[in-house]
């Protein structure tokens, strides 16, 4: 087994008197999806954000490759190679497809060889990209806004990996799409897994963690309560830990199962 790109060990993080991480322990390697599930209000935003260097830690430690880090700012993760792709997307629906694939990216020292934006090379980078992830466009100047919500999804996703994510921390990518929509999202992490990036799959959605992981791990209320590999462990045993364990089985008999 290789060693991971990332860990994280005994994570916790506190906002004042409220403990948001309690202890989590956390691992990517290169080439597999690693499953992080939990209800709302579980730690996996706070999660994402310590990991992606918006958050400082309160105490833990935190491993690149096997060597102790610190992240200061975002900017930092994503020189590590850590990409995060939030829910919102950070993408403007009215500007083409390429520009929102080269935001932020324009002009880059050391990348173009000269001072300037090349569109035309930008383009025909993004139309290469965008089809190396399956999504067939009409051009480059196509508005980012006519596109479904996968099809959103896998240009930010191509965009974190054509830019150098190691690892990629996906924000619930499929939480507001539909069945079609969702297939599509769910196929573009496979393809990036395949191409030995690692990716962090944050999701409350079972069977979509099912679909694609390799690991699974349960956040609650700050902690993990686990971590299986594939052909471990089903929907209804994630779902039960996701929702509470023990103290919803207690809550159900108190109801005279209801729930």
């Amino acid at each position: 087994m290789t060693a991971p790109i990332v860990e994280m060990r005994d994570i916790r993080k506190h906002f004042g008197r409220v403990i948001a991480l309690n202890g989590v322990s956390f691992d990517i390697r290169a080439g597999e999806c690693h499953c992080l599930l939990g209800d709302n209000g579980a730690g996996k935003s706070t999660f994402i954000k310590t990991m992606s260097g918006v958050f400082r830690p309160s105490s833990g430690e935190m491993l690149i490759e096997g060597q102790p880090t610190r992240f200061d700012t975002p900017r930092d993760a994503m020189a590590a190679g850590i990409a995060t792709v939030y829910q919102d997307l950070a993408m403007i629906p009215l500007m083409s497809v390429s520009r929102n694939f080269w935001m932020g990216r324009e002009p880059e020292k050391g990348f173009w060889p000269f001072r300037y934006f090349d569109s035309a090379r930008a383009d025909r980078i993004t139309m290469a990209e965008m089809a190396k992830m399956g999504i067939s466009l009409r051009g480059p100047d196509q508005a980012v806004g006519t596109l479904s919500g996968g099809e959103r999804q896998t240009v930010a996703i191509a965009r974190a990996v054509h830019f150098g994510a190691r690892v990629l921390i996906l924000d619930e990518p499929t939480s507001a799409l539909g069945v079609r929509q969702t297939a599509n999202v769910l196929g573009t992490i496979d393809r990036v897994r395949k191409n030995g990036i690692g990716v962090v799959f944050i999701t409350h959605n079972t069977r979509h963690a099912l679909a694609v992981g390799d690991r699974f791990t349960v956040l609650n209320r700050g902690r993990t309560l686990g971590t299986a590999r594939r052909g471990e462990v089903d929907a209804a045993t994630l779902q039960d830990m996701m929702a509470g364990g023990q103290e919803l089985i207690e809550l159900e008999a108190s109801l005279g199962g209801t729930i």
